[in-house]
């Protein structure tokens, strides 16, 4: 390997948004996570609960896309039942 150009591997605590530590090695001193095996469902075997786990509110985006759409169904399901009454009244 050459000299100098790979960063240092130093001693890591690694820190979880639920508080659980542990030391490890890595390049930088200390990393914070939202996610660890202690906090995780998978990993608590809540396999069969609704527990998510979301950091960036996909699911939240996803039911705002979703609302939005059925929105938008029910206004076009309005306008061609109103076209529909229009035809047969002619």
């Amino acid at each position: 390997m050459k000299s100098g150009i790979h960063p240092e591997y130093v001693e890591c605590t690694v820190i979880c948004a639920c508080g659980n530590t542990w030391k490890t090695r890595s390049t930088k001193p200390v990393l914070h996570i939202e996610v660890c095996s202690a906090c995780h469902p998978w990993y608590q075997g809540q396999l069969t609960e609704r527990r998510y786990v979301d950091t960036l509110g996909r699911i939240e985006k996803f039911e705002r896309r979703r609302a939005i759409s059925q929105q938008r169904q029910q206004q076009v399901t309005q306008t061609s039942e109103q076209e529909a009454g229009r035809r047969r009244r002619r």
